[in-house]
């Protein structure tokens, strides 16, 4: 007979285990996969493999050093330290051996129960380190910087890599030790009085290890307050005016801190000694320190002295006083922003402009003078060259390009596509994956032009006319800054009239990027991850298609280097053989030392959104093709610490910029997003001296027409 009892229990098992299987594929193994080749079509196989080892050798070491914690010591604490047989009190026989077999049950637990406790509370405490390993990175590989802080003579270093992860060790630390102090005592209660009821006092073994536990809280919560004199380094309290410590930090907080941390050791270890000698001793000393701990941290946060002393000291001499504070908020925040070499130049104004000008007329200057308003002249692209219905130009950008032997400074476009104009009954899958799969060329134009008629083109129309000789062998546009989906090309479809005008020029996508999904069982698992059964069935994809993915530009590099800031204005730059995308990436942080922070906004670990930074560099200049997809780094900023350690972390991944092909070198630029920050810090901190700036009778401010700011451009 089946024991029908036993069907719910093997139902729901085998149901667990199908949920597992089902958790496990769509969201590790899938996405796994996926990656695995996009970053292998790249050629960037060896970095997605270290960065996945770097991320989990770092988050799954602090788990097991927790664990190994949490386990030992719940393992010391049941074996050897707490119950044995010869404890067990006097009693009947039945009682006795009931005592044993709790014994034996509670010792034997220590590696089931434990390990499950243990490993619980180890993931727990463990969680940030999950989400912040990128720190612990370039905490592994920050180089020195060789600039000191001017409070503490730590190297700048310290602040930007080890502080963040200090503090976050510090934390995590105490709450992992103060738990583990709270389960051994309540086990070794549980094992005295509960198992054997035993109203002794505890052994020493007891005793010994609760005090190393002890003793382990105390010196994490002193790390803690050696941590805080950090911290007063990125106190606002005095702003508008300065940034960072004044005088009643340093003069009045800063030794509160270390009378604090001096009297909470003495305070820990009166403690430990009245506890070790039964209130023999030590109960005067515990009492006097702990006053003394408890009146330096209520003198911290109670405003009546620091305020009188500001009042009374600082405010009626605010130069003199805070003097030294403020020239070095000025020092660091110019060496944070990259403005320590700025060069002032001076222009005399003369009476008749007219005798300037003569000498610039029919001069390269002149010719280059911007006419042309950027945020306008993409309505001009795309009504007279947009030519087909499913094509936009979504920005116009500027550049510079060799013209007549000399720099001339154009506006241009990318013609994209744009799948959400086609009419609605065109918007079928074959349609958006297969057939209006790119984008095609773009138009240039002289930036210096005026707005009469006709419009000089340097690049136009579907034919790529070009009054200057420009030609592009590989002109479609797979990869550009349009909200692009995924592709599949080459394939069966014909896709004459699509691009170009002449048919003999449309052809099918040759390059070779993309993941090759040549085999059956890529076609399914790519119809599983993206959902989509024709990617399976469809006959239209042959042995020669690849699957194009993340075609978007900014996500596309985001994808590749989440840890690094992207500007938000990718520019195209025209090739004889294909077009680029060139992308200013910066790195920020926003732990400088004494630097005034500012909001940016950028595209950074995946998100776009305003974040405070007080650090930043253009440090790498990123190359992407828009014909094959492929994705090239570049540094620009050698000297920037934390690209040093990328670099370090992830060796031949970045190039030196003397390796960048000629051609684009030739069209890098300074960035206007960084060009901004800059300036809205240097128009207050060029004011070197404390007294110009404190008073801040020479701020600048950025120019504006009808309330509107005039923003850096070209």
């Amino acid at each position: 007979m089946p024991n029908w009892k036993r069907v719910p229990v093997l139902l729901g098992i085998l149901l667990a285990v199908l949920a597992i299987f089902y958790i496990a594929f769509y969201f590790v193994f899938l996405d796994l996969v996926v990656d695995l080749w996009w970053f292998r079509s790249l050629q960037y196989e060896g970095y997605f493999w270290l960065r996945l080892l770097y991320r989990y050798f770092i988050s799954g070491g602090v788990t097991l050093l927790f664990f190994l914690i949490f386990f030992l010591n719940f393992w010391v604490a049941s074996r050897y330290l707490g119950v044995t047989r010869s404890t067990v009190v006097d009693g009947s026989s039945t009682q006795k051996k009931q005592a044993l077999s709790l014994v034996a049950k509670f010792q034997s637990g220590a590696l089931d129960v434990y390990s499950l406790i243990s490993l619980v509370l180890a993931i727990i405490i463990a969680l940030p380190f999950y989400d912040q390993w990128e720190e612990s990175l370039l905490f592994l590989y920050g180089p020195k910087t060789g600039i000191l802080d001017p409070l503490y003579q730590n190297d700048v270093s310290f602040y930007l890599f080890s502080f963040p992860v200090y503090e976050l060790i510090q934390k995590e630390l105490l709450i992992a030790l103060s738990l583990l102090f709270i389960f051994i005592a309540l086990l070794y209660w549980i094992e005295h009085r509960v198992i054997i009821r035993d109203r002794r006092a505890y052994p020493l073994g007891v005793k010994i290890h609760l005090t190393g536990l002890i003793l382990l809280v105390f010196l994490a919560v002193g790390w803690g307050f050696m941590l805080q004199r950090f911290g007063l380094l990125y106190v606002n309290q005095h702003q508008p005016v300065f940034y960072g410590p004044g005088f009643v930090e340093i003069r009045y907080h800063l030794p509160l801190i270390w009378i604090a941390l001096t009297t909470f050791f003495a305070t820990a270890l009166s403690a430990i000694v009245l506890i070790h000698s039964h209130g023999a001793r030590g109960k005067r000393p515990l009492a006097a320190f702990s006053v003394l701990f408890l009146v330096s941290l209520a003198l911290r946060h109670i405003p009546f002295i620091p305020d009188a002393i500001d009042k009374l000291i600082v405010q009626p001499n605010p130069v003199k006083a805070e003097k030294s504070f403020m020239e070095n908020n000025i020092k660091a925040t110019m060496d944070a922003y990259d403005l320590v070499d700025v060069k002032t130049l001076e222009f005399e104004v003369t009476p008749n402009p007219e005798d300037d000008l003569a000498g610039w007329v029919n001069k390269e200057h002149l010719q280059n003078i911007p006419v042309w308003d950027r945020e306008l002249l993409d309505d001009v692209y795309n009504q007279l060259q947009g030519i087909r219905p499913y094509y936009q130009f979504l920005a116009v950008d500027e550049d510079r390009y060799l013209i007549d032997d000399h720099l001339q400074q154009v506006n241009l476009g990318a013609r994209e596509m744009n799948i959400s104009k086609l009419p609605q009954e065109a918007k079928n899958w074959e349609n958006t994956h297969l057939r209006y799969t790119h984008g095609f060329a773009g138009v240039m134009t002289p930036a210096a032009q005026d707005g009469g008629q006709p419009i000089e083109w340097y690049l136009r129309d579907l034919n790529l006319h070009s009054s200057i000789g420009l030609t592009v062998k590989n002109p479609d546009i797979y990869y550009g800054m349009e909200d692009y989906g995924y592709a599949i090309v080459p394939n069966e479809l014909n896709i004459v009239d699509i691009s170009g005008t002449d048919p003999q020029a449309a052809k099918n996508y040759e390059g070779n990027g993309g993941i090759p999904i040549r085999s059956w069982f890529r076609k399914l698992l790519f119809a599983v991850y993206y959902k989509e059964k024709n990617i399976f069935f469809s006959t239209n994809i042959n042995d020669q298609s690849h699957m194009l993915l993340r075609r978007n530009v900014k996500r596309r590099v985001q994808t590749m280097a989440p840890y690094l800031a992207l500007d938000k204005d990718p520019y195209m730059v025209v090739t004889d053989q294909n077009l680029y995308w060139i992308l200013d990436a910066y790195t920020v942080s926003n732990h400088y030392p004494i630097s005034k922070p500012t909001v940016a906004k950028f595209h950074l670990n995946g998100t776009n959104k305003d974040q405070q930074i007080n650090y930043i560099r253009n440090s790498v200049k990123v190359v992407v093709d828009a014909y094959s997809g492929s994705v090239d780094f570049y540094i620009a900023d050698p000297e920037d610490p934390i690209i040093k350690a990328y670099h370090n972390a992830y060796p031949g991944v970045y190039k030196r910029l003397e390796e960048i092909p000629k051609v684009l070198k030739s069209h890098l630029r300074y960035p206007r997003d960084i060009f901004y920050y800059q300036m809205a810090i240097y128009s207050k901190y060029h004011q070197i001296q404390p007294e110009l700036f404190y008073q801040q009778a020479e701020t600048w401010n950025f120019p504006s027409v009808e309330s509107t700011p005039v923003m850096p451009y070209f």
